[in-house]
């Protein structure tokens, strides 16, 4: 209650005391009767006053009490509502990163068969200007000599293939025991399929032999690569770290170098090395600037709130 309605309420109070007072002391004179019943009159107006601010004064209050409650009931619907749509965020979030992480593997897993045939084209366009080369050589052979036939006095040669195509003069390596080695092609498309339907212990595997038995081809690039991809997918970012590197360090020609780089600035970060995974998402933009890693680079360097470039602030 405010302090100047306190104030007053005992000033009524006094009065009404000091008319009580008065009332009932004893009639010394006829003519202070009449005084007496107009002061009675006045303390009894003055009660009725205090009686009606009373009244109104707690009207006010009830009205003042639901208007509190009812903003404290619109700030907890409030709050529900902040965090029921911060729970949607989430949730919206997380389905998007798991769709833009199969989108990427299907993309890489389309990149890397585009690369195998630009291998097999390169190797067949090969294969055909060796045939035109024998075919030439064929052609120009002095006369007497038989194509396919080694001339007399010189060492035997093995027969020639069918249209005269050379014999095949390396051998695929062995593993140890004598063994012939698998297949590349088939062995390296086996773990790629592997990976993709998520066998990561077997792809591993597969991937694996790639790099042993072929270590100087592409494919054994690739393959460091995806071996980093399954460490990355089972978050053990240090293995992924080491195979991106192996693949930055090693096969640095490879289709699959851009995004080991990219993939290892997400990896640094990850694992709570952020200047250096941002150190190395803006290496990666400074030398590959119009490829799509770089685009990658940017938006992720955005999301953390930091420039692409050092120079920047």
């Amino acid at each position: 209650m405010p302090k100047a309605f306190t104030l007053r309420h005992r000033s009524v109070v006094a009065a009404v005391v000091l008319a009580a007072v008065i009332v009932f002391m004893p009639v010394r004179a006829h003519a202070a009767s009449k005084e007496i019943i107009a002061l009675q009159t006045q303390v009894q107006q003055l009660l009725d006053m205090v009686q009606r601010m009373q009244s109104t004064l707690d009207q006010k209050f009830g009205v003042l009490q639901h208007l509190v409650e009812q903003t404290a009931d619109n700030a907890n619907q409030m709050t529900q509502t902040v965090n029921s749509l911060q729970q949607k965020l989430n949730q919206q979030n997380d389905a998007l990163s798991g769709k833009i992480d199969t989108a990427s593997g299907q993309v890489q897993s389309l990149n890397d068969s585009v690369d195998e045939l630009k291998t097999r084209i390169a190797k067949l366009d090969k294969s055909v200007q060796d045939l035109q080369n024998q075919l030439q050589n064929v052609q120009s052979a002095p006369a007497g000599v038989q194509p396919g036939v080694a001339p007399t006095g010189s060492p035997e040669s093995s027969p020639a293939g069918p249209a005269g195509s050379a014999p095949a003069t390396t051998a695929p390596p062995t593993a140890s025991g004598g063994a012939p080695a698998p297949p590349l092609r088939e062995t390296f498309q086996a773990a790629l399929r592997d990976y993709n339907a998520a066998k990561y212990p077997v792809a591993t595997g597969e991937f694996q032999d790639v790099i042993h038995y072929y270590p100087m081809d592409d494919m054994a690039g690739s393959s460091q690569f995806y071996l980093g991809e399954i460490a990355y997918r089972q978050q053990d970012y240090a293995e992924a770290i080491k195979n991106y590197n192996a693949v930055l360090e090693n096969f640095s020609g490879n289709p699959k170098a851009v995004t080991a780089q990219l993939h290892k600035g997400f990896a640094l970060i990850s694992s709570a090395k952020k200047e250096a995974g941002i150190h190395e998402l803006r290496l990666l933009i400074q030398r590959h600037p119009q490829t799509p890693e770089a685009a990658q680079a940017r938006a992720k360097l955005n999301a953390l709130g930091v420039h692409s470039t050092a120079s920047q602030r």
